[in-house]
């Protein structure tokens, strides 16, 4: 009986994983990416808190772009704008 037991236990193991393996990856909110982004918690994003580890020239290229209102830095609805777009993709 114990064997079995544990037989069972091994198959609906196995199974979950499979099912996991298979399910969407869910991303993170905008707001929670945002919030980690922004180390000084200015409330916006500025271009190094962006660039993070991106190369420089693919970064600035994408900061500038982003930065709708050309002021230096992104705010959480220009953010959330990119984040909306990539989801869409």
């Amino acid at each position: 009986m114990l064997k079995l037991t544990w037989a069972l236990v091994a198959v609906v193991g196995i199974c979950s994983l499979g099912v996991a393996a298979d399910a969407p990856k869910e991303r993170p909110a905008p707001e929670a990416v945002f919030k980690k982004l922004d180390k000084d918690s200015s409330g916006s994003l500025s271009y190094e808190e962006f660039k993070g580890k991106r190369e420089e020239e693919k970064a600035r290229k994408a900061f500038d772009r982003l930065d709708k209102d050309a002021n230096g830095s992104l705010s959480l609805e220009e953010f959330k704008a990119v984040m909306k777009k990539k989801a869409d993709n």
